[in-house]
């Protein structure tokens, strides 16, 4: 069998890099091998760390939590594509049309715009990051794909979301003067709406959002693949990390139990 499988996750744990808000990821040692004679760790932190997926339930009240989302989302062909994009560059809707190999209806789409290799404690990964936005998710949903992973700090652009005047924000204020000064404009001219990429992809198009994609990226962007992702069985979540394997198979000699 000659099945190639690569794993699109950053790595989770003690020190991780995340996105600035709190309470952050705490490991605790609790048994040991030399006192107990097993090994046994304890963690405490929210869900929205790492390579995680959302739910609908985290951004807009009365809807699915993570189980609402159906199984064969998880599940199926799709493409990985190249999005090369800098400091606060949107992901827009004809850079998805325009991407290669070209999107299909029932894809599950992998977005690599290269913030994967700076992912890192720092504001050039979190709040300088570029992102999807309104035009490019509701792209996503009208081509009815299956589900999106981006590589960057969340499913919205960083000025979508809290960091700025949105929400329960600004927690980085600076970040306001900082854009006007970068590109001439306010935030607000250029991101009226609050993390309206989420709510689009996941309320509206009832799409899982993967953010944080990382790991063997590169290896399968500009490659038609078999991805798989799947979140815990937990009726009351609304988000969870994520292990996202890509499988190729260049043989094509590969094939699923017919059941019998």
């Amino acid at each position: 069998m000659a099945l190639e499988l690569y794993d699109l996750t950053h790595r989770w744990g003690h020190g991780m890099p995340e996105w600035p808000s709190s309470p952050g990821v705490n490991v605790l040692v609790k048994k040991f091998h030399a006192r107990n004679g097993l090994y046994e760790t304890e963690f405490e932190g929210i869900m929205h760390r790492g390579t995680h997926m959302d739910a609908p339930l985290h951004v807009t009240e009365n809807t699915p939590t993570l189980t609402g989302y159906p199984t064969w989302r998880f599940f199926g062909t799709g493409v990985a594509v190249s999005i090369p994009k800098r400091k606060w560059e949107v992901i827009t809707a004809e850079d998805l049309e325009n991407a290669r190999p070209v999107i299909q209806e029932g894809d599950i789409v992998m977005i690599n715009t290269g913030m994967h290799h700076k992912m890192a404690d720092t504001d050039d990964y979190y709040a300088y990051s570029p992102g999807l936005y309104k035009e490019g998710a509701e792209w996503l949903v009208e081509k009815k794909v299956k589900l999106v992973g981006v590589d960057v700090q969340a499913n919205d652009h960083p000025m979508a979301t809290k960091l700025v005047d949105h929400g329960p924000g600004p927690t980085h204020p600076h970040l306001i003067d900082e854009y006007k000064q970068y590109t001439g404009r306010e935030v607000t001219e250029d991101f009226p709406y609050w993390e309206a990429a989420h709510k689009i992809l996941m309320v509206k198009g009832g799409i899982p959002g993967i953010e944080n994609v990382g790991g063997d990226l590169d290896k399968v962007t500009g490659k038609r693949c078999t991805f798989m992702a799947f979140p815990w069985r937990w009726p009351e979540g609304e988000g969870c990390g994520v292990r996202i394997v890509a499988a190729i198979d260049p043989d094509q000699t590969f094939r699923f139990g017919g059941g019998n």
